[in-house]
């Protein structure tokens, strides 16, 4: 049997963690005698973090230090506790760090680990784990798995509930703060015999969850309470004071508990601070309330099956896992409309974090552990220290044994920066370019680029950098920065202290600032810039999906602002020509305006499923000159053709696809039962490219002119492949990279032809990402502190093979840093590789720059200093 290891779910409101022993015995590790931690953190006035417990008492006394749901603001830089902003990575590292405290204590050392995340998550916000992990001080050898594979294995190995290979499994995780849905599939033994199994489907509702049950509840309550006794009620309801702060908290605990103890009677007493009668629930109105809320729920659960190209009568079982899945009418209105009988356990926040063993024992061979040494009387993590020097052990080794007198213990080794300098946002998928789409340190790596071009392309002239002009003073100092380049023009954004953004203009051909401009309009949060020919885009952010997120549309002549609109969740926006596109997935439509004055000159409603579904998935038609231009740290072109193929396909809930002229509004063409909005789906070159899987693998191709019958143009040729990325390549081409179940060793990139051709495939391990250069693809790992590069020519031989980061210049040159991109000051050196030459080009450094925050064109590179902006020119 192996040694011990350890599962932990990270939960929204709560923190699961289960310790498996080595005669193969689990339980869930006890914080403060419970298994159940409280995800909050509170700052107190020292600049200590205190967690779970220790900060909801804490918090009685001064809640605006305390955040119960640090996970809810993973796409955030911060979040402000009292009078200070504390990194969201670091909220999220003292969670873990309570973890790592608790493990020690039962087992004397840190075991081996996995970490479960949601399947909907990408590389940037799995990144904020692995970084929060490391603040921790946890080994690097921890691992991350999503959390419906987690409760998959604990269906089929801990309940050991049929799941035959080929077959799937929902799960329902409805925690504190969302709901996630996804739809695993058994893809059968892997090389070394154990069982894969892997996300087909996903989706959920982020804003909704526990919370949102009690909130409903508290309103019901409330207007009781307003019509008997309005001061009370107003007392709760915005508290003016600490003392009402903590009456407010201890209604909302005491209305949470009388949720969960309806689930086993059909009153509950609430008591009313200030109030001498208590109010009571009744389970009538329970569900009354829960109702339209779980009926949204039920409806994503359809769709999301629906997606994975299911009945709900094909799957082989319904898991319900997470906290409010309890609440026995979740499992009644799943069962109703869908005629599945869920299975829900009486304590349901444990499987995901208990199945994150099973996932682990598949991820890992062991190694030998070293012999555990006790921990005496470590220091307690609710008094973890916000500066100081973390010391994080060796990767690979286990914790270091304490020392006398003065104890160390995971939590007590950890210490994150300091509050004063939080990382930068990570902005949102799709909806802006490079500026704001490299903000994590490890966006660079999640897709980071790719070289070698030389079939048609000039190379570039590098030559060492050279400064354009002075460095532009920023009016103060900030670290939410942003640039865009496009033709001669540098765009750069910051922050100032009133949560404006100022813009900045400047000639790209002399450094000479044109103009400055502030945005009107204030935000707790920017995602950054986008610059486009005609207009400036700006776009704020918000928390959720609840709150607007204004883009202001800004003239490039002198910064004012033209129009706006507001944005939610996770809305798109295209530029396409002179139009602005709007995906709203709110009201359910895709809208065109005009770019220059905001004129809304078509609209679409966006296509239901048989549910009432409204997932969709909109794609911008790609040229081959969308390959040949810059592009940035996430292989995003600066600067996409506009003009050639002004075409927009979207795909619906109904699987509907549909075609349309992005300037005219027009549907040119139409077509039903072609591609789910999941499926990975690329349009290139006048044709929409789809894979779907039956037994294996297959590539579905469609002319964009007819939607004509799907043509089946690739199958894979084993029946356990899968797909895990598509994307044009190599200027005619379609490239695939596939794989066997989760096993990254086996990883190809198939390269398939459009037209005339041969298929290639090569060797691909561990690599996830693919990025087109021009006649050329290079693919690249988002192994943070793995950062390597393979590259192909249009044959598929290999030209390129190391360690770095490249950014795409043009379609035969690139640029190679040497580390990763970051939000804090730093040095880089960096190269230029014209495609064809035997060397690359010595550049030089570019010194105490916010790497990511960098754009170039094919002669200059625009970056932010820790005060200034910066440009420098590497082109003859």
């Amino acid at each position: 049997m192996q040694g011990h290891a350890l599962g932990v779910d990270l939960g929204t409101s709560n923190t699961v963690a289960v310790l498996r022993w080595p005669d193969g015995r689990t339980r869930p590790l006890l914080f403060d005698g419970q298994p159940l931690l409280p995800s909050g953190v509170l700052l107190d006035e020292a600049g200590r973090l205190h967690v779970g417990r220790d900060a909801q008492r804490l918090a009685q006394a001064d809640p605006a230090r305390y955040e119960p749901n640090p996970k809810r603001y993973v796409d955030a830089p911060g979040v402000l506790l009292g009078d200070r902003e504390v990194a969201t990575v670091d909220l999220l590292a003292a969670v873990l760090a309570a973890v790592a405290h608790a493990a020690v204590e039962a087992v004397g050392y840190l075991p081996p680990a996995t970490l479960t995340y949601p399947a909907a998550w990408g590389a940037q916000r799995r990144q904020v784990l692995t970084e929060a992990l490391s603040r921790a001080g946890w080994p690097a050898g921890t691992t991350l798995a999503p959390e419906p594979v987690a409760a998959a294995r604990y269906f089929a190995e801990v309940l050991r509930r049929p799941v035959p290979v080929g077959s799937a499994l929902a799960v329902f995780d409805f925690g504190g703060g969302t709901l996630d849905i996804a739809v695993v599939r058994n893809d059968g033994p892997d090389p070394s015999g154990h069982v894969g199994f892997s996300v087909v489907a996903a989706g959920g509702v982020a804003e909704l969850g526990g919370l949102d049950l009690d909130a409903a509840l508290v309103d019901h309550l409330g207007r009781g309470i307003a019509t008997t006794d309005p001061d009370a009620w107003q007392r709760l309801r915005a508290p003016a004071n600490a003392a009402q702060w903590r009456d407010r908290r201890r209604f909302w605990d005491d209305v949470r508990g009388a949720k969960e103890m309806l689930s086993r009677v059909a009153v509950a007493p609430v008591a009313v601070p200030g109030v001498e009668k208590a109010v009571h629930l009744t389970r009538d109105e329970l569900e009354r309330l829960a109702t339209p809320l779980l009926r949204r729920a039920v409806v994503e659960t359809a769709g999301v099956i629906a997606a994975a190209n299911l009945r709900p009568d094909q799957l082989a079982g319904l898991f319900l896992v997470g906290g409010s899945s309890r609440v026995p009418l979740v499992a009644r209105m799943l069962h109703a409309d869908l005629g599945v009988a869920p299975t829900v356990l009486e304590q349901p926040e444990l499987p995901v974090a208990e199945g994150a063993l099973a996932e682990h024992r598949v991820a890992h061979v062991p190694a030998q552990a070293a012999a555990p040494a006790p921990v005496p009387s470590p220091q307690p993590v609710s008094a973890v220290p916000v500066s100081g020097s973390p010391t994080s052990p060796a990767p690979g080794s286990p914790m270091p044994a304490p020392t006398s007198p003065a104890p160390t213990s995971p939590a007590a080794q950890w210490a994150p920066p300091p509050v004063a300098a939080p990382p930068r946002r990570v902005p949102k998928k799709l909806l802006i370019s490079a500026a704001a789409a490299a903000v994590v340190l490890v966006v660079a790596v999640v897709s980071v680029i790719m070289f070698l071009n030389r079939n048609g392309y000039d190379k570039v002239p590098f030559a060492a950098f050279s400064d354009v002009g002075q460095p532009l003073s920023m009016a103060n100092r900030s670290y939410y920065v942003w640039t865009h380049t496009l033709g001669d023009r540098a765009y750069y954004a910051y922050l100032t202290d009133q949560k404006k953004m100022t813009v900045v203009a400047a000639d790209a051909t002399t450094g000479k600032q044109l103009w400055t401009t502030q945005v009107i309009d204030a935000s707790d949060n920017w995602q950054g810039i986008r610059a486009v020919p005609g207009a400036i885009l700006a776009y704020a952010d918000a928390i959720g999906s609840v709150e607007a997120r204004r883009l202001s549309v800004l003239s490039p002549d002198n910064g004012e602002r033209l129009w706006y609109v507001d944005l939610f969740g996770e809305d798109e926006t295209f530029v396409i020509g002179e139009r602005l596109v709007v995906v709203d997935r709110k009201n359910n439509k895709i809208i065109g305006y005009d770019l220059g004055d905001g004129t809304e000159k078509w609209a679409h409603d966006s296509p239901k499923d048989q549910y009432g579904g409204t997932t969709t998935a909109v794609f911008r038609a790609q040229t081959k000159k969308d390959l040949d231009g810059p592009a940035d740290f996430t292989g995003v072109a600066l600067d996409p053709d506009r003009d050639d193929d002004t075409r927009l396909v979207q795909i619906g809930a109904d699987r509907s696809v549909r075609v349309i002229d992005a300037t005219s509004g027009k549907i040119n063409a139409q077509q039903t039962e072609v591609a789910d909005p999941g499926d990975l789906t690329t349009v290139y070159d006048g044709q929409l490219f789809t894979t779907q899987t039956s037994e294996a693998v297959e590539l579905i191709a469609v002319s964009l002119d007819a939607l004509d019958k799907p043509r089946i143009v690739y199958r894979a040729d084993q029946a356990a492949r899968r797909a895990v990325s598509i994307s044009p390549c190599v200027g005619d081409r379609i490239c695939l990279l596939e794989r066997t179940g989760g096993d990254l060793k086996t990883t190809q990139l198939v390269a398939l032809p459009t037209g005339d051709g041969r298929l290639w495939r090569q060797p691909a391990h561990e690599y996830d990402t693919i990025v087109p250069v021009g006649s050329h693809v290079v693919v690249q790992s988002d192994k943070s502190g793995e950062e390597h590069v393979l590259g192909f020519d249009a044959e598929g031989e290999k030209v390129l093979d190391t360690a770095g980061v490249a950014a795409r210049v043009n379609g035969s040159s690139i640029l190679l840093f040497g580390k990763p991109p970051s939000t804090s000051p730093g040095d880089y050196n960096v190269v230029g590789w014209a495609l064809g030459d035997p060397q690359p080009v010595q550049l030089g450094a570019l010194t105490g720059v916010r790497s990511a925050s960098c754009t170039w064109t094919t002669k200059v590179i625009a970056c932010v200093g820790d005060e200034d902006l910066r440009l420098r020119r590497f082109a003859k």
